[in-house]
């Protein structure tokens, strides 16, 4: 098993394996079908937003449950500048940049907070958003919605509409995630790991917890944006319902059943999002929550590391086993006895007593 771990960790054996997964994901939307592109569309969508999540909660600590709210602002944002016919390119800076400014205004007023009380201010987030978009209805359509059509396939591309809008979420989420990664893995990874573990520690090593703080905010909010950007092009429609507080714990219940503090576990999370809701649905939408509810709490008891873990944990018991195997069948060595213990053989001292009996 060793041999194999070292196998697989080798370069060339990893870059062979992503080279196969990139190949089967640029051929994948060319040979499923309209359903199955559409549904790993939603799974990219949402496997943003749990990454920008997990930047905050899973690797830097801070509690965060409104990141729905830069979901659905970034939405916003895109639905406002296509139907203002804004160049696209500038389009998608502004779903970006523009929830990443109001995550830095909120993380730079909540991050002196902490604990229960900036937990609070996130809550607020989509439960003041939701009156909020219904009443500026001028620029959001109100309760009513806003649609935006702007992901159809040129013609120039011979792509049907879900195969061309396959390719916008695998680009932009794959080019997320890779930032993500330098990200958590580089320097500022390192400071906000050191930030969650002790920030008194951090102090004394010149790492301010305060800056690192707003900072995975801010980022968060980034990917928050750069979801709704994706989510406008996977639905091409936005409306208050897409702030639901709901949404918010159920993008939460992803990133700790994919794996807090794990780029991987994002992606599993997102999957999560998208196909356990549609699963329990189908079992009985009267028990939907109750099912969600059970798996979260099974996942939690049995894989507190979130089922990215899974492997770690079989490989774990398997050695655990091994070992037990081995101690069963190791041969037990007899120990010399002691003089005084058990039985001894007879000498001439006896021998001659029993004679004189």
């Amino acid at each position: 098993m060793r041999g194999a771990a070292a196998f697989f960790r080798t370069p060339w054996v990893r870059w062979t394996i992503v080279a196969l997964v990139v190949i089967v994901l640029i051929v994948a939307p060319l040979v499923l079908p309209q359903f199955a592109n559409q549904t790993l569309i939603r799974i990219g969508v949402y496997a943003v937003a749990v990454l920008g999540l997990n930047i905050v909660m899973g690797y830097g600590g801070q509690v965060n449950l409104g990141q729905i709210f830069f979901l659905g602002l970034g939405a916003y944002v895109t639905a406002y500048g296509v139907v203002n016919d804004w160049n696209i390119v500038l389009v998608f800076a502004a779903a970006c940049v523009i929830p990443a400014v109001v995550g830095l205004l909120i993380a730079l007023a909540a991050a002196r907070l902490g604990g229960l009380a900036i937990a609070m201010v996130t809550i607020a987030l989509p439960i003041v958003g939701v009156p909020l978009a219904k009443r500026f209805s001028d620029v959001t359509g109100g309760s009513q919605g806003v649609s935006a059509r702007f992901s159809d396939a040129p013609d120039w591309t011979g792509l049907y509409d879900d195969q061309w809008q396959f390719y916008i979420v695998l680009l932009i989420g794959a080019v997320s995630f890779l930032l993500a990664r330098n990200f958590v893995t580089g320097r500022f990874g390192r400071a906000l790991a050191i930030v969650k573990e002790n920030e008194s520690v951090a102090s004394s090593m010149g790492i301010s917890p305060y800056r690192y703080k707003v900072l995975a905010f801010t980022v968060a909010s980034l990917f928050g944006g750069v979801s709704g950007f994706l989510y406008m092009v996977a639905v091409q429609y936005t409306s208050p319902e897409t702030l639901s507080f709901g949404h918010s714990i159920s993008l939460l219940a992803a990133m700790v059943i994919g794996g807090a503090g794990s780029i991987v576990g994002s992606l599993i999370g997102g999957v999560y999002y998208v196909f356990v809701p549609q699963a329990t649905a189908a079992i009985d939408p009267n028990l939907t929550a109750i099912i969600q509810g059970v798996i979260l709490l099974v996942v939690l008891f049995v894989l507190p590391g979130g089922l990215v873990s899974l492997p770690r944990v079989i490989r774990r018991l398997r050695r655990r086993s091994g070992s037990s195997h081995d101690q069963q069948h190791t041969p037990q060595t007899a120990s010399p006895q002691s003089p005084g213990s058990g039985s001894a053989p007879e000498g001439p001292q006896e021998t001659e007593r029993q004679g004189q009996a």
